[in-house]
């Protein structure tokens, strides 16, 4: 039997409005207020709302010994639900209830702060946790940070937070010869590894609706099939994707809501696998082996690196331009300017400026606001610069 650890990432940004040079000093609203609460509100009734009522239409059908599910639900996505989709904030608490459901903590504002500052870093992980804790009751054991960005020196960093396992990309960079099918180790570190298989994540993710993809239709029986058919020895499959993929990547009118209710009724009918969370891999499974990865991963793209955030001069100058500011920061108290400090390092921000398009290029304008990466960049340059001008003034 197979136990298949279903993690799926829900994350929403505060996008910025175009803010132009002349906005600077003058105004301090940084944030597209109308389009953030149409967009979170319009994928609310395309995904969220139809795909927590599936899940726990599951739960109550299978329990939870059969069936559960991970969410990594960040700050800012939990800030918007609070402002603008109560009523999802409120289903997201009933699926927690039921026991089925295992959240994980990472980054507040969905930052690639590990990549600047361990003392940013870690503030951010242990605001998450905290709003998990008000909003849920919920105390993570598990980290996934953001885009599955993870290192050696980063498991050293979450081992000291805590926390008993990171989730991660199945990288072939950082498995080579060996499966993503079971638990590993950092080597620097005493912390668990479950690593995402990308190929069958992805053919959920990505190509269920592609009609140029060789195995398209994608069904509950062919995917049930690749997963029984894994070698016999290899029980643990870990498909790690975005939420959006259920009724907003791919629309409903595509059938991924039916798919994904038939693939689970008939892996757990048949007593193919079932579904579990990652404490509970934890709890029954050990590492096979240590791995290292000296060099930061992602689950983005091809290349599975950062090139999707800092791959070219516009990301590189923003990014290290905003952690300039940290020091200053540090010694403000103003909520309003600690509040914007968070959001303005979201990982979005530095994606909208992204000029690569290989393979799976087009995922780079998906949500994005912004007509060119060079608006993105100019946007975000001019905030940055009204923002260290409130710095300078504050008391």
């Amino acid at each position: 039997m197979k136990h298949i650890c279903l993690y799926f990432q829900v994350h929403q940004p505060f996008r910025l409005r175009i803010y132009r040079f002349f906005d600077i000093g003058v105004t301090h609203d940084y944030y597209h207020e109308v389009n953030n609460r149409a967009l979170l509100q319009r994928i609310a009734r395309k995904c969220y709302l139809p795909m927590n009522a599936l899940l726990l239409r599951l739960i109550e059908k299978w329990g939870k010994e059969r069936f559960s599910v991970t969410f990594g639900l960040t700050g800012t996505f939990l800030e918007q639900l609070q402002l603008y989709a109560p009523e999802v904030l409120e289903s997201f608490q009933r699926l927690y209830a039921t026991g089925a459901v295992e959240l994980v903590a990472e980054t507040y504002p969905h930052s690639l702060a590990c990549l600047k500052s361990r003392t940013e870093f870690e503030r951010q992980v242990r605001q998450h946790v905290e709003l998990l804790r008000k909003l849920f009751g919920a105390t993570p054991k598990v980290f996934r940070n953001t885009e599955l960005v993870y290192y050696d020196e980063l498991a050293r960093w979450v081992h000291g937070l805590g926390f008993q396992a990171m989730l991660a990309e199945g990288a072939d960079t950082l498995l080579g010869w060996r499966s993503p099918n079971y638990l590993y180790q950092s080597s620097e570190a005493p912390i668990g590894l479950l690593l995402r298989h990308y190929k069958l994540s992805d053919d959920i993710a990505f190509r269920f609706s592609d009609r140029s993809w060789s195995e398209w239709p994608l069904t509950a029986e062919k995917m049930a099939n690749w997963i029984a058919s894994l070698p016999a020895e290899e029980t643990l499959v870990n498909l790690f994707m975005d939420y959006e993929t259920f009724g907003e990547h791919q629309w409903a009118e595509s059938g991924i809501f039916e798919f994904y209710e038939a693939w689970v009724e008939l892996l757990l009918r048949e007593g193919l696998a079932l579904f579990v969370t990652p404490s509970w891999v934890l709890s029954q499974y050990k590492p096979v082996a240590a791995l290292s990865a000296p060099m930061p991963l992602s689950w983005a793209d091809t290349e599975r690196d950062l090139t999707a955030w800092l791959g070219n001069e516009l990301q590189t100058d923003a990014f290290e331009t905003l952690y300039e500011l940290e020091a200053l920061v540090q010694k403000v108290e103003d909520p309003s300017i600690q509040r914007d400090w968070l959001r303005l390092q979201t990982s979005d921000h530095f994606y909208y400026m992204c000029t690569k398009f290989f393979a799976d290029g087009d995922v780079h304008k998906y949500f994005n606001p912004y007509n060119s990466p060079y608006e993105a960049y100019i946007t975000y340059m001019n905030i940055l610069a009204d923002f260290r001008q409130r710095l300078a003034q504050a008391p």
